[in-house]
């Protein structure tokens, strides 16, 4: 069991920095008012308005608890 949370816990970590790094893609390109080349959103659209934000927010939520459970594991 400890080795299938481990796994999550990874999944999830690389999930999350795939997620931030869509975003902070995005972001830059709104901010320097240019298209989205990472094609969450179409033209320049608000990036916290976009299903990468959003995609981000809830890996990062599951990371956390994935973290918890990991950590609560090795305590075992």
């Amino acid at each position: 069991m400890k080795k299938l949370i481990l796994s999550q816990f990874i999944i999830l970590l690389l999930g999350v920095l795939f997620a931030w790094t869509n975003f902070t893609i995005e972001l830059v390109d709104w901010l320097n008012k240019k298209a989205c080349t990472t094609g969450c959103a179409a033209g320049t659209v608000n990036p916290f308005v976009t299903p990468c934000f959003f995609g981000a927010i809830f890996f990062t939520i599951s990371f956390i608890l994935s973290a918890l459970i990991l950590r609560k594991s090795k305590k075992i």
